[in-house]
């Protein structure tokens, strides 16, 4: 599929993006850390926080860069920034408003998963870019599309069944849209976008759908 900018342009969208929202980056990442420690804390309680979180994870990603700075590149952002924005509506609704999606500490490999998921998002994915030659601020930071949505994998590898299926459609579209980032842009770290979202929709998505047959 031909895109309808150059790699530069796209680089460049990352470079105003990171220039003109600091110090936001930090924010982001705290929200980040608050919401992975009130997973590990385990208490179900707390899990409208988390939701509320991914809801304000995926409001400022349809807004802030899908329709402010993506724009400028790609009138497909206009549709993108109205699906995120579906996205936060869906965490919102379904977390914290109707409490539907519950947030526990799991065992076994849903725990792993979901661990090395948020790990790949918060510290992984930067060094790969770096190791590649991507160099600040033209940089794709936590709180933009491809690594906000692997760390949202993360966390729903905590959600208690039975989980709202809608939380999954948003993610699950981007990562089939996003992950050709890495093989037409060289954004090689978005193979990662494209791995989790596999593993979600099987082990998440798949899986408990055939045990429900």
């Amino acid at each position: 599929m031909r895109l309808p900018f150059t790699i530069d342009e796209f680089f460049g969208v990352f470079a105003r993006y990171n220039e003109s929202v600091w110090p936001m980056q930090v924010v982001l990442n705290a929200l980040a850390v608050t919401a992975i420690i009130l997973v590990y804390r385990g208490r179900l309680a707390e899990s409208r926080y988390i939701s509320a979180i991914l809801s304000v994870f995926w409001a400022w990603m349809a807004i802030v860069y899908h329709l402010v700075f993506f724009k400028a590149i790609n009138a497909a952002a206009w549709l993108f920034g109205v699906l995120f924005l579906i996205g936060a509506v869906s965490f919102l609704w379904s977390g914290g408003i109707k409490d539907r999606l519950r947030f526990r500490l799991n065992t076994g490999v849903r725990v792993w998963l979901g661990g090395l998921f948020m790990v790949f998002a918060l510290v992984v994915y930067p060094m790969l870019g770096h190791l590649l030659g991507h160099r600040y601020p033209a940089i794709p930071t936590f709180g933009t599309p491809c690594p906000t949505t692997i760390f949202t994998f993360g966390i729903l590898f905590f959600a208690a069944e039975p989980i709202p299926k809608s939380v999954f459609v948003v993610p699950l579209s981007w990562a089939a849209v996003g992950s050709l980032a890495a093989f037409q842009l060289g954004v090689l770290q978005d193979v990662g976008l494209l791995a989790t979202g596999l593993t979600v929709l099987v082990v998440s998505v798949i899986v408990p759908a055939c045990k429900c047959t």
